[in-house]
């Protein structure tokens, strides 16, 4: 070595969508710093919205120039991997964060405070709910520009997320994706405690969800000696590259890899939020403010997802007959478990955080097929059910009262005569919720049980359809509450957004239609981007 140092080799070009992100992000921190308040909204809604479309254009050139399919590589030492699925999931998740700068940008939802628009976020977040530091902010018609920034680290750890080849990475993904998302949590205009106290159990359970995945990420280290997923992998399957003298003792001893693959499994089931580790979901879901829940419904899950597959089928491929029966369970009780509790949930917001937890159960049928057409399913769902949810929260933040929005399941009744083109909206996303034919959600479960009864698993694709035809039950009870129902003369009113929140619905239509007629390009592409690079 001769005494120099080496520089690191990095592939800047591979890593431009995360590097866009963040540098962003970055600036948006400087803008909160130095610019005057009365500038700040606009600039960092612009900067967020340029840097999302800067970033998908980025993983766009990435995939067409060969990174998805032949020319995938492992960049940054080592550390991402750039491949098709995670160029794939990328995509996804930079254009859900772009629909979702257009739900925290809205401004016409909530009633002007002393004639300033106001957004649906606190107007000094750091003030005691209302003491006077609060009132005195809201009197001034303050507005939180912090959540354009929060927004971008939460966006470019979630880009990490599911590109990490290596364990270290994939935990530094996972705290930079999560504290944002703790913060954002806890900063609703309305109802400040009850978000508060979301964001609380978020972070605390979240904590010790981060602590099991690190613990278990020390143990896989004890047993192959190395952080790399190859390195793992080759370890599993009996030909570790190089023996680590210091870890002689405990290389290829099994009980460590069992725990340590349970531990790292574990906390990412938690960010999926499939039962046993689903208790945060319906509190969040329903204190958090209603853009951030949708955000965060729509990219968590699929950046979570990501990260899943690349550990079981790239690192844990040989250990495939110890986990592939605990996923078994895990989607059999995800799937009955939030279809089942949805039934008795009278706020929206929570009934659609369990039937989150149920579509959790759906896509770990696609997981445990263990095959091309498995990923290529999961791939295809998390795309038709991220515009889904999004756009089902974004109705929900259309219907208010006195109070705010009105998430009671009640104040619903006779919304269809009320405003019939938005109770219609959201009756194609609660039966694209359901799988029902001609919607993207039917689409993605065909493809996830075929890949599923391909693979023997015939056993999990019945539980599924019987799940899915109870889910159906409280889908359609919502539609027929607010068709068939008298509406209450003091029942809450539809607010008229912004062109904003207008295009997400709008957008979110469209996707949900065009996915359900005519799937087949999509699903190809998925099918295209379904090989790790190992």
């Amino acid at each position: 070595m001769n005494g120099e140092l080496q520089a690191p080799d990095i592939e800047w070009v591979a890593l431009s969508p995360s590097l866009i992100v963040f540098c962003a992000g970055i600036i948006g921190v400087l803008i909160e710093a130095f610019a005057p308040r009365s500038t700040r909204y606009a600039a960092q809604a612009v900067l967020t919205g340029l840097a999302m479309a800067g970033g998908f254009a980025a993983v766009v050139a990435l995939a067409a120039s060969g990174r998805a399919t032949t020319e995938a590589e492992v960049a940054g030492m080592g550390s991402l991997a750039v491949d098709g699925p995670a160029l794939f999931l990328q995509g996804v998740i930079l254009l859900v964060g772009l629909v979702s700068v257009l739900l925290f940008a809205e401004r016409r939802l909530e009633p002007a405070a002393h004639g300033a628009a106001v957004d649906s976020f606190a107007a000094q977040p750091a003030a005691v709910p209302g003491g006077v530091a609060e009132r005195e902010a809201v009197k001034a018609g303050w507005t939180a520009t912090e959540i354009f920034p929060l927004l971008l680290f939460a966006v470019g750890g979630m880009l990490l997320f599911p590109a990490a080849n290596d364990l270290l990475v994939l935990f530094i993904a996972l705290e930079v994706l999560s504290l944002p998302l703790y913060m954002l949590c806890a900063l609703a205009r309305r109802r400040r405690l009850l978000s508060q106290e979301a964001a609380v159990k978020y972070f605390l359970l979240g904590a010790f969800a981060s602590a099991f995945l690190l613990f278990g990420i020390a143990l896989l280290y004890g047993y192959a000696g190395t952080l790399s997923y190859a390195g793992i992998a080759d370890v599993v399957s009996g030909e570790p590259a190089a023996l680590n003298a210091g870890l002689a003792s405990t290389m290829g001893n099994d009980a460590l890899l069992l725990i340590g693959g349970a531990m790292v499994l574990m906390g990412l089931l938690f960010k999926v939020g499939a039962v046993p580790f689903h208790m945060w979901t319906p509190d969040v879901y329903q204190g958090a403010p209603t853009p951030v829940t949708g955000f965060m419904a729509a990219a968590t899950k699929v950046a979570a997802f990501g990260a899943m597959l690349r550990l079981l089928y790239v690192v844990l491929p040989g250990l495939r007959w110890d986990w592939e029966p605990v996923l078994w369970g895990v989607a059999i009780a995800s799937m009955v478990a939030g279809a089942v509790i949805a039934i008795t949930q009278t706020d929206v917001k929570r009934l659609l955080a369990y039937s989150s937890i149920a579509h959790a159960g759906f896509i770990l049928a696609g997981v445990v097929a263990i095959s091309e057409d498995g990923v290529s399913s999961v791939l295809f769902y998390l795309a038709a059910y991220s515009f889904v949810t999004l756009g089902a929260f974004a109705v929900v933040t259309l219907v208010r009262d006195a109070g705010g929005e009105a998430t009671h399941l009640s104040k619903w009744a006779g919304l269809g005569r009320r405003s019939p083109l938005v109770a219609a909206v959201f009756a194609l996303f609660l039966l694209a919720f359901a799988g029902i034919p001609l919607t993207s959600g039917f689409a993605g479960k065909f493809a996830v049980f075929k890949a599923a009864a391909d693979a023997g698993a015939m056993g999990l694709v019945v539980v599924g359809v019987i799940a899915s035809a109870i889910a159906a039950f409280f889908y359609v009870r919502v539609i027929v509450l607010m068709f068939f129902s008298e509406p209450k003369p003091e029942g809450p009113s539809v607010v008229i957004p912004s062109p904003l929140t207008t295009m997400v619905v709008g957008l979110a239509v469209v996707v949900t239609l065009v996915l359900g007629v005519a799937p087949q390009y999509f699903l190809d592409l998925a099918g295209d981007a379904g090989v790790f690079v190992r």
